[in-house]
């Protein structure tokens, strides 16, 4: 119980100056943000040293833990790395400063006029794992627009996290702006972070960082508002007019340069009319990197080397030197599951335009009729009716927000859907 009053007492402390340096934040001009910016990306340069060193010490206990290769990487500085921390500050530095921007201005009848404008949310608290350049990509980023951030990294990058956030307090000081605009929290216990996502007290919003777990840890455990974020499983597709060439070292590039980014690709979908010419290429051109092929049992009839992929493969994050592998053809888009539209809770437009194939086109100047084979279920009491392809007519910019009920059961019958 002492225990914890103590880190309750540390986190109240740590929120109750990131609050009232929030304020502060909120009036900044972007020639004063600019210049905190730009001292903090000049103090990461000249600490490179101490934080490599920090960096060091994080990286070997780590490995001698046992991490996988894909989070070693991920944990690694290098003075390259440390460049790029300090060019992303500069890069944000010179983007238009989002505060104070008006997005629209109406003019109602009684002369009142109503309208947003973007501003600081206030105190930013953001929870993500052993990946020290997020340290000074969300203090730039939070900065910029006139947030103070609160930050708590993995307990396996603290030392590196714990130098790159004395650096950019460092730059900060140096400018004339107040240190705790960027605060680390340095105790990485779970029970820390557990109280963390209940200081709603001083933070405004919570953003978590990092796979899948961390997120759904923090969306059910908060008693902040969230931003949810996605987790990384990217593909890469090679059609059957594909330059075969070209698409290997497509291939190669997004799996094999850094593995355990979130943007690296894990997994490849091929046409199947080129998989017996491209597969073995494929083969040959991973193996310099040694990575591990999971195909489908399609693609393992052709290449035998090939592990067997399960279920969990096609969505799976390796963040290693893994790939899964399905050969596919045209006709498989009709076996997609079918967009499901309930005649009793009509969605908005805006959700089956986002549910619909990218070609369907969004003229703003003109209506537009497509005719697409895209299945379309209808929901009627809970009832799924079969699927059927469907007629896309869509308006530019309706007045309209929901779909009528009415119009959208008489195109029911039609095979007509009306944005």
């Amino acid at each position: 119980m002492h225990c914890e009053g103590e880190i309750m007492m540390t986190l109240n402390e740590i929120g109750s100056r990131a609050k009232e340096v929030s304020r502060v934040l909120g009036t900044l001009g972007s020639r004063e943000k600019n210049m905190g910016l730009e001292e903090a990306a000049r103090a990461l340069l000249e600490g490179e040293e101490e934080i490599l060193e920090a960096n060091s010490r994080d990286y070997e206990k780590a490995r001698s833990d046992g991490m996988s290769q894909g989070l070693l990487d991920r944990l690694k500085l290098t003075p390259a790395r440390v460049q790029a921390m300090a060019d992303g500050l500069l890069q944000v530095a010179a983007l238009e400063d989002p505060v104070g921007e008006v997005l629209s201005m109406k003019l109602r009848p009684n002369g009142l006029q109503i309208g947003r404008m973007r501003v600081p949310l206030g105190v930013i608290g953001m929870i993500y794992e052993a990946r020290p350049n997020v340290t000074a990509d969300a203090f730039g980023l939070c900065f910029k627009s006139g947030n103070a951030v609160i930050l708590k990294g993995g307990s396996d990058a603290l030392h590196s996290n714990m130098a790159i956030t004395r650096c950019l307090r460092a730059g900060l000081s140096s400018a004339g702006l107040p240190e705790d605009s960027v605060q680390l929290i340095e105790d990485t216990s779970r029970d820390t972070t557990r109280e963390l996502m209940r200081l709603n007290r001083y933070i405004d919003v919570l953003i978590p960082r990092g796979g899948a777990g961390l997120i759904k840890t923090v969306v059910e455990n908060s008693t902040i508002p969230v931003i949810e974020t996605g987790t990384g499983n990217c593909h890469v597709y090679v059609d059957a007019s594909a330059d075969q060439n070209m698409a290997l070292d497509i291939i190669f590039n997004a799996k094999t340069q850094r593995i355990g980014v979130c943007n690296a690709c894990e997994s490849l979908l091929v046409h199947r009319s080129i998989a017996e010419e491209f597969l073995p290429l494929l083969r040959k051109k991973l193996e310099e990197k040694q990575v591990e092929i999971r195909g489908d049992e399609d693609a393992c009839a052709i290449e035998p080397s090939f592990v067997r992929a399960t279920e969990e493969d096609w969505g799976r994050e390796y963040l290693d030197y893994i790939l899964s592998l399905k050969l596919v053809d045209k006709k498989d888009r009709q076996k997609e599951r079918p967009l499901q539209v309930d005649l009793e809770n009509p969605p908005r437009p805006s959700f089956i335009s986002h549910s619909l194939p990218p070609f369907v086109s969004e003229n703003q100047n003109t209506p537009i009729l497509v005719s697409i084979t895209y299945p379309v279920s209808f929901v009627h009491k809970n009832e799924i009716l079969p699927a059927m392809p469907v007629l896309c007519q869509q308006f530019p910019r309706s007045p309209r927000h929901n779909l009528c009920k009415k119009e959208i059961k008489e195109s029911k019958r039609m095979n007509i859907v009306t944005l």
